[in-house]
């Protein structure tokens, strides 16, 4: 059986603690999005935490809303939530001597074989490593704005 986690690493010269802020409010996911996907939140809280649930307007060829539920919540090290389909998206943070080493995962195992299967022939991995990639780099430029180290200082 293949692997049905897709992810990326990046370090980004921030603390865990700035970039953790950006993962833990719904309301930043745009700012951050690389994918093009994630238009704005529609219900939640302003900062996630263990079990909290939070609604998003998406777009991926029509406009749709998913609502989401935190199943992972370590403070400045892991967040993960899981959609209805029960995949998972999930941000793993490790303080390292650039700043924080930040693992972005796609995680469809918990998906049965059929929509597996459906996931990887419309090219979801693929769209995701994608998405992923770019999520990394705006996450970076947003947490080093935030900590006031601008990508160009």
């Amino acid at each position: 059986m293949t692997s049905r986690i897709v992810s990326a690493t990046a370090t980004i010269d921030a603390p865990a603690e700035v970039i953790f802020a950006i993962l833990a409010d719904p309301q930043q996911h745009t700012r951050i999005d690389g994918s093009g996907t994630v238009q704005g939140v529609v219900e939640g809280p302003t900062r996630l935490s263990q079990g909290a649930t939070f609604g998003m307007k998406m777009k991926q060829g029509a406009p749709y809303k998913i609502t989401s539920r935190v199943i992972e919540f370590e403070e400045a090290r892991t967040i993960a939530w899981q959609h209805p389909l029960k995949h998972v998206w999930r941000y793993e943070l490790e303080p390292v001597e650039q700043g924080t080493r930040v693992t972005e995962s796609f995680d469809y195992s918990g998906v049965n074989g059929i929509q597996a299967k459906l996931f990887e022939v419309v090219g979801f991995p693929k769209k995701n490593r994608k998405g992923i990639e770019g999520t990394l780099v705006r996450l970076a430029d947003a947490a080093q704005a935030d900590a006031g180290r601008g990508s160009g200082e």
